[in-house]
């Protein structure tokens, strides 16, 4: 029996993350070195997944992640503008903690599922979840089964993840962010309300 499996991962290090700041806006820096590497990690890591297609965001930091991954598959890798970073308006390029506990207090809740609440001058959840999700379904209309790797962003993907599949936990995907080429591992699930399944969130099993 055929079965898709959608794996969301976040693009490796940029000097952005290194300082700690707020960055949302594609296309973005690029990697660093210790992001290279985490991206050719990332592919050996994925070396024996069944792959069938690698996507990737307009930002350039998630395409360069994907570069790898695509190349040891032998496929190229494709563009979808929908799944970029949250856009956090205000708050962009900030790095202090008074920015920081803006976009938290922000992001739960969303999680807790006030979605129409905006981050300061930015998005709302559920304009993140609209564009999102759309690119989701366009993937679900091109491939049946395999391994379909989707390259993004940290805030996305965790919104993302909990609203494709009802058995992620609010506290996992509000808790710990995601690391850098952490992976969201999601499988299609006719049973299931949403469609979709987590098999594990950055390494953890999460049960059915």
């Amino acid at each position: 029996m055929s079965t898709l499996r959608l794996v969301l991962v976040r693009h490796g290090e940029t000097a952005s993350n290194v300082r700690g700041a707020l960055d949302s806006r594609p296309p973005g820096p690029p990697l660093t070195e210790r992001g290279r590497q985490q991206a050719a990690r990332l592919a050996e890591e994925l070396a024996t997944e069944p792959v069938v297609a690698v996507y990737a965001s307009t930002a350039l930091r998630a395409q360069q992640t994907a570069e790898p991954v695509a190349q040891r598959h032998s496929t190229p890798v494709r563009v979808v503008d929908g799944v970029h970073e949250v856009q956090v308006g205000d708050l962009e390029g900030l790095a202090d903690q008074a920015s920081y506990d803006r976009f938290f207090a922000v992001y739960s809740a969303w999680a807790d599922g006030d979605l129409h609440r905006p981050m300061p001058g930015g998005e709302t959840g559920q304009q993140v979840l609209d564009r999102y999700l759309a690119v989701v379904r366009g993937i679900t209309s091109r491939h049946a089964d395999g391994s379909v790797v989707l390259v993004g962003h940290g805030a996305s993907i965790r919104l993302a993840g909990m609203a494709l599949a009802r058995n992620v936990p609010t506290s996992l995907a509000e808790g710990a962010l995601l690391p850098n080429t952490g992976r969201v591992v999601l499988e299609a699930d006719a049973k299931s309300p949403t469609g979709w399944q987590c098999l594990s969130w950055t390494g953890l099993r999460v049960l059915s």
